[in-house]
């Protein structure tokens, strides 16, 4: 279960003295390469493009401008100094934030115009979190502004964002190894007993015990590797992994990756040309999970998105 933030902390330090103490990460045995079929490069652009546009969507994660945690009964929230939740953007006063139990109420300020779920708020309204089927998106700022409430470790926090964030504005783009055949990977996969977890810290200092489906082996310069995936409910594996170019060219505490569900005989196709940043390589304010021990590999990945160059937070 989670723990404490220092906990959270150690571990991420873990992740990035793997990657300090490994050393630069060497270059595939080879230094010849042929010339990749056009296919697969259209393929990989593709990919690229959407992974820019999902960044810079008004919503993406670049727009992230705050994460308040819930600690009182009630909380005014607005940009406004008086405020006990201060919001970087938006109204002056947005309203009042009440907890009752397990459920959580806003109360707007008078003349602030918000939506909740797309609808005109007129009164005091229920905010759900995500864990509920119909989690609240609650708006200010005509749609620019946008409030969640996500739970970690028990405790609720608003996620705030905005279209007009710097992080967003300011984006610099992404950078990526030169896309190559060779890191587009045939692998196996082993499955776990059903109902088996493992247990995966993320970067607020909490550890949570993950659904994992089983394991993705592959072999690389004449070795076998093995990567623990996560199950986030909708078929594909979900690969958060550490490597020894953390550090050295890609972002610190690691990269992740999705693949497809295995086939029938266990194959599964791990393209590392799409491993790619986490959220909290662009912003302070997400909850990204690290990799497992046993998810980060002595072996150099120079494959997939470098670590972003562009100012932070």
């Amino acid at each position: 279960m989670r723990k404490q933030f220092t906990l959270g902390l150690a571990l991420a330090g873990c992740v990035l003295t793997f990657a300090g103490c490994s050393g630069s990460p060497q270059p595939p045995a080879g230094d010849e390469m042929m010339t990749p079929d056009p296919s697969f490069i259209a393929e990989e652009d593709a990919w690229r493009a959407r992974r820019d546009e999902s960044l810079r969507k008004p919503d993406g994660w670049t727009s992230l401008i705050g994460l308040h945690w819930i600690e009182l009964k009630a909380h005014f929230i607005g940009s406004g100094a008086t405020n006990g939740i201060r919001l970087a953007m938006g109204p002056a006063k947005l309203g009042m934030l009440q907890q009752e139990g397990e459920r959580l109420f806003l109360t707007p300020e008078k003349g602030v115009e918000l939506t909740l779920d797309g609808e005109p708020v007129t009164g005091r309204v229920e905010l759900h979190d995500d864990t509920s089927e119909t989690p609240s998106v609650l708006g200010f700022d005509e749609g620019k502004g946008l409030v969640t409430v996500i739970v970690r470790d028990g405790r609720r926090a608003l996620r705030v964002k905005h279209a007009d964030a710097q992080t967003r504005t300011q984006f610099a783009g992404l950078d990526y190894w030169p896309a190559d055949p060779s890191w587009k990977i045939h692998g196996k996969f082993v499955p776990n007993p059903p109902g088996k977890t493992i247990p995966v810290a993320d970067i607020i200092g909490s550890i949570n015990d993950e659904p994992s489906p089983g394991a993705v082996e592959f072999e690389r310069d004449g070795k076998t590797w093995r990567i623990d995936a996560l199950d986030e409910g909708d078929g594909r594996l979900f690969l958060v992994f550490a490597d020894r170019t953390n550090g050295h060219g890609s972002y610190g505490a690691g990269r992740f990756l999705y693949t497809d569900a295995p086939d029938a005989d266990g194959n599964v196709v791990v393209d590392f040309n799409q491993a790619y940043n986490p959220p909290c390589a662009f912003t302070s304010f997400a909850t990204c999970p690290l990799p497992p021990p046993d998810n980060r590999l002595d072996l150099a990945i120079a494959a997939g998105e470098k670590k972003y160059a562009g100012s932070l937070h």
